[in-house]
């Protein structure tokens, strides 16, 4: 694609998440924009992370149920897991995102550039022989599966989450290297599938990043689903054998499975695209910038996983969309990041937004917790999910933190998003009518009992 003769208002280097919706945002408010993409539109997001992996888990939740029929009264056996229909039912619904977020930006009159950039000054980004300038230059270049120091990924036998969601085959069993979100939601997709799973987690906790007792209730779920995790363990060395994978722990331990997943975080793509020789200034790799997204050049800002913020595609498409409003001249706030809502999507999910108990203490000093058991909930109890929400409140003051586990719970922390974001009080969030019988009943319930009116719940 020949470059535009004059500059356009914005380049941005990188498809994804957080590159795209700067772009769509940057468009509508009249800016031109030229996206540079060196692989598929979408980005990790969309191909290698939140949509496949959640079609994964679907399909083994289907299998679940076939499985569990009976406890339902109704006769179903699972005949087994067809690896290739779960691949191509996966890879349609990416591929009807993907076609209709190409549509997105052929309509929004984005220039869109297919290829390898890298930015060769503080206005430019070059894709092979041509440079695009731009007035200012959005930096979204994303991230990679990190490993470990002498564990070495091999694709087949030592793999990390992308080559997981392109498996042709279920593997009777699997080590998971890292009990965090992609860990977790991998052991419960592969446990669905029949899959002998253990995660090594080197932390306390499953989902150390959660309230202490949402991880302690994931734990106890797993143990009842089979699924096996070593605690506060530190792998000394990875090998792979004849049949799979051998794992030696430092507490002396040693595991064998057939394969060996390596979910330890994801790191910042920016080695050897010009950001330092830009002046732009990085630290571990991650770009850093301000409250606005922007670096230590005036002309370049940068957004999503490529900076050290919480690394969700919904924080992505907020940074990309305060940067383009940032550029049209519109007022932007900063993003509270404590405000975005965070789903582990195993079986049970766990959901929260806000502050940890941990958190809370820190900053409120004394707080006042409530747990409401979803045994307490009708439809928690037709879907058989065992769980809780739990309420952080600073004292005589606002809901900070909402925490839940349970099946499907995903969906109930918009609510809660609401409620935080919004500096709630418990008696606020009482008055409101929550319809029966639905799961959202759970929060409103917690509310009643938080504001010491509890209906179904014990005093």
């Amino acid at each position: 694609m020949t470059a535009p003769s004059s500059p356009a208002d914005l380049v941005i280097l990188g498809g994804g998440s957080g590159g795209y919706a700067a772009a769509l945002r940057a468009a509508e408010l009249g800016l031109s924009v030229v996206l540079v993409e060196k692989d598929k539109l979408g980005g990790t997001c969309l191909h290698r992370g939140c949509i496949p992996t959640k079609a994964l888990l679907h399909s083994g939740e289907i299998a679940d149920a076939a499985r569990e029929g009976e406890q339902f009264g109704v006769k179903t056996t699972l005949a087994g897991i067809d690896m290739d229909g779960v691949n191509a039912y996966k890879d349609g619904v990416v591929s009807r995102l993907y076609k209709g977020l190409q549509g997105l930006i052929k309509s929004r009159g984005i220039t869109y550039v297919e290829g390898e950039g890298r930015l060769v000054s503080p206005t430019a980004v070059a894709v092979g022989d041509q440079t695009y300038e731009g007035r200012h230059v959005l930096l979204a270049t994303g991230s990679y599966a990190r490993t470990l120091p002498g564990v070495e990924i091999d694709g087949t036998k030592v793999i990390t989450s992308d080559h997981a969601l392109r498996l042709d085959r279920v593997p009777a069993s699997a080590i998971v290297l890292g009990g965090g979100v992609i860990g977790c939601e991998f052991a419960s997709a592969w446990t669905s599938f029949g899959v002998d799973v253990t995660i090594v987690e080197a932390l306390p906790h499953l989902v150390p990043l959660e309230d202490e007792a949402s991880s302690k209730l994931l734990e106890r779920a797993f143990r009842r689903r089979k699924v096996g995790f070593e605690l506060g363990a530190k792998v000394t060395k990875v090998q792979t054998t004849d049949d799979g994978v051998r794992v030696e722990l430092e507490n002396g331990k040693a595991l064998e499975a057939e394969l060996l997943l390596v979910a330890v975080g994801r790191g910042p793509v920016s080695e050897g695209l010009g950001y330092e020789e830009a002046g732009v200034t990085t630290e571990r790799g991650f770009v850093l910038v301000d409250e606005y997204c922007r670096t230590t050049v005036p002309t370049i800002s940068a957004v999503g996983d490529l900076i050290p913020t919480l690394q969700l595609a919904h924080v992505g498409f907020a940074e990309g969309i305060l940067v383009a409003e940032r550029l049209a001249g519109l007022e932007v706030r900063p993003i509270d990041y404590a405000g975005v809502p965070r789903i582990t999507y195993s079986d049970p999910e766990v959901a929260s937004v806000g502050l940890t108990e941990a958190q809370a203490r820190e900053k409120h000093g004394e707080v006042t917790t409530l747990t409401y058991d979803l045994a307490g909930n009708g439809r928690s109890q037709i879907l058989k999910t065992a769980g809780a929400v739990k309420l952080v409140q600073a004292p005589d003051g606002p809901v900070v933190g909402v925490h839940i586990v349970g099946s499907r719970v995903g969906e109930l922390i918009a609510e809660a998003q609401l409620i935080y974001n919004w500096e709630a009080l418990p008696d606020e969030v009482a008055t409101l009518i929550h319809p029966h019988p639905t799961q959202s009943e759970a929060v409103g319930e917690a509310h009643l009992a938080l504001a010491s009116k509890p209906l179904h719940a014990h005093s």
